[in-house]
């Protein structure tokens, strides 16, 4: 059975999202690593509520995928808890999906 197309969101701190994302790639885990830097935060995290600026990682990978995405990402993040999200892409265009699945490890 093919894998699923799967894009995972990831806030980190601006100075360390280049490497999180070149590591991705590099690594064959990501297709492709989109920064989008000045995202600015609000949250809860031990009862108190903080603001934090940071980079959105819109990471493109598949289903097959994900558990070494998250397992490479976490011992990249600097965060206790960071925020990683995986959402099925439920319909994409059939040349890129082909793409991101031979870019991306076998």
């Amino acid at each position: 059975m093919p894998s699923e197309a799967l894009i995972v969101f990831c806030t980190c701190p601006e100075s360390c999202a280049t490497t999180i994302a070149h590591a991705l790639v590099n690594e064959r885990l990501a297709a492709c690593v989109n920064q989008l830097a000045a995202v600015q935060s609000v949250y809860r995290w031990r009862e108190h509520v903080e603001t934090a600026a940071e980079t959105l990682l819109i990471i493109k990978t598949t289903t097959n995928l994900y558990d070494e995405l998250e397992l490479r990402l976490r011992a990249l993040h600097p965060y206790e808890v960071p925020e990683i999200l995986g959402i099925p892409v439920a319909r994409g265009y059939p040349p890129y999906l082909q793409w991101l699945e031979g870019a991306l490890r076998a």
